[in-house]
């Protein structure tokens, strides 16, 4: 790849990109268009490059979007590459991460779950997120970690595989509370032979490979030989199971006949907003669906804004075998090539006009409006929330972003620090942070010392990554968890920071500690109430209860880590990996430490020197 950058001059607009043509040849690309203070506007790619930014020389013939973007543009920057799909992919990877303001751009882009059967000699199955890196066979994706309970819940019915880890089925001397509740057959004490085991298991993965058709008639076959044979405790059994894969077919809501492997992505645009529909397909059955509001402009396409949707949405994930569209993409035969480059395999994209697929899409578009319909109602209370906050505390503007800050501790141990943001359109869950109290001069128990600790770190970071304040990441509220005492420290923390314009705001309960007779609290003002059944109350109460959750749930993970803490986590090389092959070949950490160097030697993925620094480490200590 090459890349040009001309120099900065005070022209702008359609004059500005005429003289970059004299620079541009036929080249495949990728183009950037920036404002006077060099943010990047708008990312595009071009089979063409002279002939594409030719098209934003013209002065007219423009959507009212992409004229106001023509009219800021400073400057440019242009990357060629070698082929136009190699163009497609920069332009999606660009834009995810340079967010310009006139891209359609994907705003929700976590990573989906899946169900993992383990490579054991008595596999586990459970839920799976993230890479899949781990040894064993992948099922999903599933669009929510509720949809993936769900089914597992079901499978643990009907195929009673075990979910222990694989050091508590080492170290297990009597059945669980999994067996006795019919969840699982104990292999961990061998009330199952490998052999029988291994045979559910492939049941199992039949039934998630599309083939439950022929699970449920052979168990009906074993279920019919049982009750012949006057077997009726099996024979109940059989059916149970059963009933619990007929359960997780139902509960699927739309079931295709003939489509084995699909994502459909349906597409609703109203009022220059958008919401997209994902129905995941595998093995012939509906694994959830997920809604997604991509940023778009008030002139855009349906065409524009699927194609953008689906290369930064699969720029992390694998595509199924076949993409059902709602709308025609305009560069179909680029996207194809860029996702069979990815998955290794041809993907198909189609946009069905009858059959079942059709009807697919349509489940899917209905769901989209629907869904739309609830977000726009949903922010349109929200709004009226935003503008009776600042009304009610005499803020310049109803605020576009609020961070709460709340912190969470047990006499001062495992202290963490918490922030949780809203805005226009709610709880910004991607926005959230936790912080672990570092600072070692605090007294245990300190909660001024630990919220200075929180923001100041906090506002370091923003002073550092934004100091413009131009990506919106400033808050335009601080909402503390407390009263007078409180709100003085954050001001006196802000003054010392040179943040000083940033209004904040202190709840504190009232009389009696009663939730409805909360105290509000500003630097220079006097103490303030609500009505108790003022909307505006109701919205400070969710969102300092929300922050609360957030640092109470933080406090618990830590504190559960560090109470499954053992002596291994100070041997230099030991990670967790070989701390669990440790632990299940000895049983426990005391037996570690006690055990001698050839026992050491002997286990799976430990080195003779690293069984000799393990050695010395116990042994040193005494």
């Amino acid at each position: 790849m090459t890349e040009q950058n001309s120099d900065t001059t005070p022209e702008t607009g359609h004059r500005l990109i005429r003289r970059y043509l004299r620079t541009l040849d036929s080249s495949p690309g990728v183009y950037r268009m920036l404002d006077a203070q060099a943010r990047v506007l708008y990312v595009g790619k071009a089979r063409n490059l002279r002939a594409r930014v030719s098209n934003y020389a013209r002065p007219t013939g423009h959507t009212a979007r992409i004229a106001r973007m023509i009219r800021e543009t400073a400057s440019m920057m242009f990357l060629t590459t070698r082929t136009e799909t190699e163009a497609l992919l920069l332009e999606q990877n660009l834009i995810k991460q340079l967010k310009p303001r006139y891209n359609v751009l994907l705003r929700d882009d976590k990573s989906f779950p899946s169900i993992h059967v383990t490579a054991h000699d008595y596999p586990m199955i459970r839920k799976h997120r993230g890479a899949k890196k781990g040894k064993g066979r992948f099922y999903g994706p599933f669009a929510s970690a509720r949809a993936v309970n769900r089914t597992l819940a079901q499978l643990q019915r009907a195929f009673q595989l075990r979910n222990c880890t694989d050091t508590q089925f080492a170290s297990r001397t009597r059945p669980c509370l999994q067996y006795q509740i019919k969840r699982c057959t104990a292999p961990c004490v061998g009330y199952i032979s490998e052999e029988d085991y291994a045979a559910v298991v492939r049941d199992a993965e039949r039934f998630l490979s599309g083939r439950s058709t022929e699970i449920q008639d052979k168990l009906k076959t074993q279920m019919a030989e049982a009750s012949d044979a006057m077997e009726f405790e099996r024979a109940a059994a059989l059916r149970d199971r059963i009933k619990a894969l007929t359960e997780v077919q139902s509960a699927q809501g739309i079931n295709p006949r003939t489509v084995n492997e699909a994502d459909i992505v349906a597409l609703h645009l109203q009022n220059g907003q958008a919401c997209v529909q994902v129905f995941f397909i595998r093995a012939g059955q509906n694994w959830g669906n997920r809604d997604f509001y991509p940023r778009v402009g008030d002139d855009v396409e349906e065409a524009e804004v699927l194609e953008a949707f689906i290369g930064q949405f699969y720029d992390s994930k694998e595509p199924a075998r076949q993409l059902i569209l709602s709308h025609p993409i305009e560069n179909a035969d680029l996207m194809t090539e860029a996702l069979s480059g990815k998955l290794g395999r041809k993907v198909e994209l189609l946009v069905p006009k009858r059959g079942e697929k059709a009807e697919l899409v349509d489940a899917a578009l209905r769901n989209a409006r629907e869904s739309l319909a609830r977000k726009m109602s949903e922010t349109a209370t929200q709004a009226k929330l935003l503008k009776g906050l600042a009304e009610a505390f005499d803020l310049p503007a109803p605020p576009r972003r609020i961070e709460v800050y709340d912190n969470s501790h047990i006499q001062g141990t495992n202290a963490v620090g918490a922030m949780i943001v809203a805005g226009p359109e709610g709880l910004m869950k991607n926005q959230y942070r936790k912080f672990n109290i570092r600072g070692d001069d605090l007294t245990p128990g300190d909660d001024f010392g630990m919220m200075k600790e929180v923001l100041t770190r906090r506002f370091k970071r923003l002073l550092k990554d934004d100091p413009e304040r131009e990506q919106g990441l400033w808050p335009d509220l601080l909402l503390i968890d407390g009263g007078a005492g409180q709100v003085s420290a954050v001001a006196q923390i802000m003054r010392e920071m040179g943040v000083e314009d940033i209004p904040m705001l202190g709840v504190a309960k009232g009389v009696d500690r009663d939730q409805g007779k909360e105290v509000f609290h500003r630097v220079g003002a006097r103490p303030t109430a609500l009505r108790h059944n003022d909307p505006v109350l109701y919205f400070v109460q969710r969102l300092r209860d929300e922050a609360h959750r957030f640092a109470i749930g933080t406090h618990r993970a830590k504190r559960a880590k560090s109470m499954s803490a053992t002596p291994l986590d100070e041997v230099a090389g030991v990670g967790a990996a070989r701390k669990r092959a440790l632990l299940v070949h000895f049983g426990s950490a005391k037996a570690v430490s006690r055990a001698n160097l050839a026992d050491l030697k002997a286990v799976e993925g430990v080195s003779e020197g690293l069984a000799q620094k393990i050695y010395d480490f116990f042994h040193e200590k005494g």
